[in-house]
């Protein structure tokens, strides 16, 4: 049958869920490198320029192809299975899978030619033409190319270019690259594919990723402004422990898939670090412990656990969080077992979306330095924000410990702007204890840091803000590294 944008656009097309449909529109390739590709965007509208992504989610849908297609400059007609999406994390809300073209496009050409339509790709990057107001982020930008602001700043000819000192390696303190995460969605579950990881970190330059499973996405959603996560339900007895197990073994899955090597003590950080992609198994939220300590030792054996973040978006038996009411004080005295454990066996303990009185209990356990992975400074944070107050951040510091910025659009318009919120850190608490957090794939809406292929162009907005290449060093990996080590050992 046939659909058009009105019925995706209105939610009538909920009744062709599972269906075959065809549909018409404008491909919007998410890999503008790539000579075809099996995964794209489908939008209502005529693109601005080559990779645009449209504003509006409702205006387009995701699309998984059968086989592999060239990328197109004109309409495209399609066939395929119709799935409704429910409360998936990117904001889609329609997927069409097993698709294949049909014959002749539904509607008149467009006037350029492909190659015209590839280098604009390449030139401009997949980005939505105002940043920050497409509320659903896709999650196959991990493979997208930096922004045109990117390129025409930090990657200008004039630009500061960072020279890595010797036995430097970089590392993104928290990411779910390689769609590592089960999806919210039940109709992917734990099916969901994954999209390259190693290219874009071998591009960019980064050495060592703590990629991170999540254990609480069952019972957790986008609330209704869009604009943040929340529980939504009590987990089932049992249920979080087996979605960790899941997604722990997906991780290994993706390092599989990726040919990535795992780093799990400081000597094989420093001889695997420099080969090539590295993976740390980190987890966001220890809602897979269920409250049980001797977890932390299964996870660490069976699955090579080395970062463990005490909680997430749910108040679990560890502690409260910043993006709901505290209920327990802050740190409970399970949470407090489990930091003991972590600093015994050579776990770094991470107190991301943890509250203020959590991580000031949590300072006052740990033998060990904290880590904060993933927020950004606030001198007077909102509520329910994830960002953290100047006190926040030196709580971290005095354990020796490093807060990671992160690239979100809700904080920072541009790479230029991070590294200035990197500097505003680092004057608080000093450069030592500052590192990066991307977040990658984490975000509702898209960040300014969207592929470690725009590594060096972070770089060079941080020597643009005044650090010294050494500094720069030290926060795209050196300071978290020191914590590996004497977390780790």
């Amino acid at each position: 049958m046939q659909i058009d944008w009105p019925t995706i656009q209105t939610g009538r097309a909920d009744t062709s869920h599972g269906t075959v449909v065809d549909i018409s529109g404008w491909m919007i390739p998410l890999d503008p490198q790539a000579h075809t590709v099996d995964y794209f965007l489908l939008s209502a509208n005529e693109p601005c320029c080559g990779g645009c992504v449209p504003r509006n989610p409702l205006t387009s849908i995701e699309v998984y192809m059968a086989a592999p297609l060239a990328p197109q400059a004109e309409p495209l007609a399609l066939r395929g299975r119709l799935v409704r999406l429910l409360d998936d994390p990117a904001g889609w809300r329609y997927r069409l899978v097993d698709a294949l073209p049909l014959d002749r496009p539904q509607s008149p050409p467009r006037r350029f030619s492909r190659r015209a339509f590839l280098a604009s790709s390449a030139a401009l990057g997949l980005t939505a033409c105002a940043p920050g107001h497409f509320a659903g982020y896709t999650e196959a930008h991990d493979e997208a190319a930096p922004t045109a602001q990117t390129a025409q700043s930090a990657q200008s000819d004039n630009a500061p270019k960072w020279q890595a000192p010797a036995g430097t390696l970089t590392i993104d303190m928290h990411s779910h690259g390689g769609r590592v995460i089960v999806s919210r969605n039940p109709a992917i579950g734990t099916n969901r594919p994954f999209i390259p990881l190693a290219a874009p970190m071998r591009a960019g330059g980064m050495n060592v990723i703590c990629l991170a499973i999540v254990t609480d996405t069952t019972v957790t959603r986008v609330a209704d402004n869009r604009k943040r996560f929340e529980a939504w339900r009590e987990p089932q007895p049992g249920e979080l422990y087996a979605l960790g197990q899941t997604e722990f073994v997906r991780a290994h899955q993706l390092i599989e898939r990726e040919q990535l090597r795992v780093v799990t003590n400081s000597a094989s950080l420093s001889t695997l670090g420099p080969l090539g992609p590295c993976a740390i198994i980190s987890a966001e939220g220890a809602d897979f412990l269920e409250g049980q300590v001797d977890r932390v030792d299964e996870a660490y054996t069976q699955h090579q656990l080395r970062h463990l973040q005490l909680t997430h978006y749910r108040v679990n038996e560890l502690g409260d969080i910043q993006t709901e009411p505290p209920v327990h004080g802050g740190l409970t005295d399970v949470g407090v077992q489990v930091v003991q454990r972590c600093n015994a066996l050579g776990i770094v303990v991470d107190v991301a979306h943890g509250t203020y009185d959590l991580v000031k209990r949590t300072a006052d356990t740990t033998t060990k330095p904290l880590v904060l992975s993933h927020s950004a400074l606030a001198t007077h944070p909102g509520a329910r924000s994830r960002l953290i107050t100047p006190d926040h951040a030196r709580v971290i510091a005095g354990t020796g410990g490093v807060i990671g910025v992160w690239p979100s659009s809700g904080t920072f318009h541009d790479l230029h702007a991070m590294a200035e919120g990197v500097k505003r850190m680092a004057d608080v608490v000093g450069v030592e204890h500052v590192g990066l957090g991307t977040d990658m794939l984490g975000f509702i809406s898209p960040p300014v840091f969207r592929s470690y292929r725009q590594l060096p162009d972070l770089a060079s907005a941080l020597l643009l803000a005044g650090f010294s290449q050494a500094e720069v060093a030290a926060v795209l990996g050196g300071n978290y590294r020191r914590v590996f080590e004497a977390s780790v050992g």
